[in-house]
């Protein structure tokens, strides 16, 4: 009968536990961090912090697990964990509260990692510790069992809480339904793990030698300092390809779950391949792909840079995918005895935390540019080269002059397109929290001295240098674009009232007049600084005007109504979009802060999203009135095409001839979205 009740809790209970400890731990990832990402202006490291956090956490519960299995009786182990579960129901729901939002003055990477230890600490480090101690209980209960196969099955229950998140869950529940389900989930594994720790208390039996390989039981040997160097440099090289990847492809595209998600379970099935068995993992096809993939991403940065959103995904997810095969394979080759597990799994998950560090905390320290990217590009070509030499030595003998030949010059591929990365013509960078910011020179053909800034690869505002023009509005903002001739229009001719979400350049000043007040909003203190150091359109702006540091959603909900004429919403132009700013909740909060006849400007310039179904949708739900205004760009005026939804109640305004005439008819072909709110968006539905 004991031996019927083993069977059963190692033949199905534990695995059960395996998969749905591993699905909460992955789907707790994407949810509180949409649920934290607003409070931080949609700024994608919001994400490689929250993944700093769940890594360091799973280090600590790997470290726990190990000392558990190591140090505590077997017939206690069962139940000081399973009590440990049970006692962090009492932290739920792990949702944070409204007062935990920040102020402006907080350093945001250590708020967020205090904001995630208080809600979500002792829930997420004693779900990271299922992985290596319900494997660690299985080798007890049937021994002679490899349990590696389980550390693959929790992958597989990893994998399908992340695909699930951008596809089911995230498009059909709001945030607060998802938090409730997950801690209804959690409650339930907890309650799953007493049958498990009853099973480890009655098992008595000690296991045979029949049972395990002979090799195994006389080897009481540690592991030498090379395979523990191996085991902690492989899975840390492996955290930075996919964190450096992610803010890659967030800071071109939008900063998204599904775009968390992708790369993430991509990672997960290198996990799942390499440990599920030896047939996966092939040295010399997997070191030739990785080849591939980082000269066709190196040949195209030498051709002008990928601009198209399926080149930039493919590309670098792909040659992500084959470099974590590589690093994982040869992790999965270095597999110890199962007496070492827990060390093994606690040296992995050590990898993985140094590998957050070093691109959450480290590069932003150390680079004033994403130069993660192409340094870990080039030292993965070093190691699949390593790869693929030892694989033709075993095969050959010898490595074949064809490939050597295709060796070499791939090298002088990647190095020439990966090198091109470190070359930059600003005249100053900076980078922090919210991404890198630079100053440059733009050339003209009339020879014009004019200094613009950039957000990463989008430009932000730019100036003639000379006096006489250094207060001619440029770019999206010129006199003839919507927001242009919204000011010069607006009913209020003097002692105008303008809000600005989004500083730049500051070129928006410009337009302030004698009697005028602006209100710029920032949250980047960056931009204001290199604003006021490189720019004049503050130091010459005639109007009376204060600049608030902070999520302007944020401080616009802590501000007496401020009765602007009209409040310009400039923060979409970006790559990454802070969609909290496009919400329901957000719009009835501008609504609050325009006066009587008050005008919306609503900036959708982007290069990847059509973000006018949703403002358009919006709009409607609250009775304002449009006009969508686009400019195309003038190199002679130095003006840049822009995209401008004009809103109000005030239909006398919107009916001005001026208005009418540069107006663009959307036509019948447009179909307005469902309004987002800040517990449900969807930037896949906006993509173009």
């Amino acid at each position: 009968m004991a031996n019927n009740k083993n069977n059963l809790i190692h033949g199905w209970v534990l695995p059960l536990a395996v998969l749905w400890s591993a699905f909460l731990l992955f789907q707790v990832q994407p949810l509180i961090s949409k649920t934290i990402l607003p409070w931080f202006g949609g700024s994608p490291t919001v994400w490689t912090t929250c993944m700093l956090f769940f890594q360091v956490v799973l280090f600590a519960g790997y470290l726990y697990a190990h000392l558990l299995a190591t140090y505590v009786p077997k017939r206690w182990q069962g139940v000081i964990h399973a009590a440990l579960m049970l006692a962090a129901l009492l932290l739920m729901p792990i949702s944070p509260a409204d007062d935990w939002k920040p102020s402006a003055d907080v350093w945001p990477p250590g708020y967020i990692l205090l904001l995630l230890v208080t809600h979500l600490g002792l829930p997420y480090f004693l779900l990271a510790a299922n992985g290596p101690l319900l494997q660690h209980w299985f080798s007890e209960l049937a021994p002679g069992k490899t349990p590696y196969r389980l550390y693959s099955l929790s992958n597989i229950g990893s994998l399908a809480a992340l695909l699930t998140y951008p596809f089911v869950v995230e498009p059909n529940w709001t945030l607060p339904t998802q938090s409730g389900a997950w801690s209804w989930g959690y409650a339930g594994f907890a309650l799953i793990l007493i049958p498990i720790a009853v099973a480890i208390v009655r098992n008595q039996r000690v296991q045979q030698v029949a049972d395990e390989p002979t090799s195994e039981l006389l080897d009481h040997t540690a592991p030498e300092w090379k395979t523990l160097a191996a085991w902690l440099a492989l899975p840390a090289f492996a955290c930075v390809m996919l964190l450096a990847t992610t803010n890659h492809v967030c800071q071109d595209m939008a900063v998204v779950p599904f775009l968390w998600v992708v790369p993430l379970s991509l990672y997960l099935l290198t996990f799942i391949f390499c440990f599920d068995g030896e047939g996966w993992y092939r040295r010399s096809w997997l070191g030739w792909m990785t080849i591939g993939s980082i000269v066709l991403i190196s040949t195209l940065e030498l051709l002008g840079g990928m601009l198209d959103i399926a080149w930039v995904a493919v590309s670098y997810f792909g040659a992500m995918f084959f470099i974590c095969m590589i690093c994982h394979g040869e992790l999965a080759r270095l597999k110890p005895p199962t007496r070492h597990l827990t060390l093994y799994y606690l040296m992995i998950s050590g990898g993985g935390a140094m590998g957050g560090i070093f691109v959450s905390l480290v590069c932003p320290l150390l680079f004033s540019q994403y130069y993660e990217m192409p340094l870990s590009l080039i030292v993965a070509f070093a190691l699949a080269l390593l790869v693929t030499v030892n694989s033709l030595e075993k095969r050959f003998g010898s490595i074949p002059l064809w490939s050597m030949a295709l060796m070499f010059f791939g090298m002088l591929t990647m190095l020439s397109g990966q090198l091109r990365s470190f070359q930059s013509d600003y005249l100053e960078s900076q980078r922090n929290f919210y991404g890198v910011l630079s100053i440059g020179q733009v050339p003209t053909d009339d020879g014009q001295s004019i200094l613009a800034m950039y957000h990463g690869r989008i430009m932000h505002g730019f100036q003639y240098q000379a006096e006489e023009k250094r207060q001619v509005p440029t770019s999206y903002y010129a006199r003839d674009t919507g927001v242009g001739l919204t000011l010069a229009r607006l009913p209020k001719a003097n002692g105008k009232r303008v809000g600005v979400v989004g500083l730049g350049a500051g070129t928006l000043a410009a337009y302030g007049e004698e009697g005028d007040y602006y209100r710029f909003y920032e949250i980047n203190d960056d931009v204001i600084e290199m604003a006021q150091e490189h720019f004049t359109f503050m130091e010459d702006c005639q109007a009376n005007h204060d600049l608030v540091l902070g999520d302007a959603r944020l401080s616009l909900e802590r501000e007496p109504d401020q009765q602007f004429d009209l409040l310009v919403l400039d923060a979409f132009s970006g790559d990454a979009i802070p969609t909290h700013l496009l919400t329901r909740e957000a719009f009835r909060i501008y609504q609050r802060h325009l006066a009587e006849g008050g005008v919306l400007a609503i900036h959708v310039s982007n290069k990847h999203l059509d973000l006018r179904p949703v403002v358009l949708g919006t709009c409607e739900e609250f009775d304002l009135e449009t006009l969508y205004i686009t400019t195309a760009p003038d190199a002679a005026t130095q003006q840049t095409g822009s995209q401008w939804i004009i809103a109000s109640k005030n239909r006398q305004f919107l009916s001005d001839d001026t208005m009418q005439s540069a107006a663009t008819h959307l036509g019948p072909h447009m179909v307005y979205a469902k309004p987002w709110t800040d517990n449900f968006s969807n930037l896949l539905e906006v993509l173009k």
